[in-house]
């Protein structure tokens, strides 16, 4: 019984603070240079996820390029690094590789 209750306590816990990848999104002011669908300063979401499509790699890459950023893939404007943790990272990156 103490077991199933600190595991309820732990569950519970950590979803107080999960947040779902598109609100995080919004949070970290990734809109501001990227939609869903079209380019506006960098590339439109979909079409990154189309870029990467079968490369096992890309979610680490792209990981690793919103964290600390990047330039001379999608053309000449560099992305700045941005203010997200590791865990962060990854899931925004596992988001946009969804994206279609």
């Amino acid at each position: 019984m103490k077991k199933a209750l600190l595991l309820l306590c732990l569950l519970s816990a950590s979803s107080v603070y999960a947040i779902a990848p598109a609100d995080l999104a919004k949070t970290k002011n990734c809109f501001a240079c990227h939609t869903l669908d079209k380019k506006l300063i960098g590339p439109a979401y979909k079409d990154v996820a189309a870029k990467y499509k079968g490369d096992a790699s890309a979610a680490g890459k792209l990981a690793d390029k919103i964290k600390k950023g990047g330039s001379g893939v999608w053309g000449t404007m560099p992305m700045p690094p941005n203010a997200v943790s590791d865990a962060e990272a990854k899931d925004l990156a596992k988001w946009v590789l969804s994206s279609k």
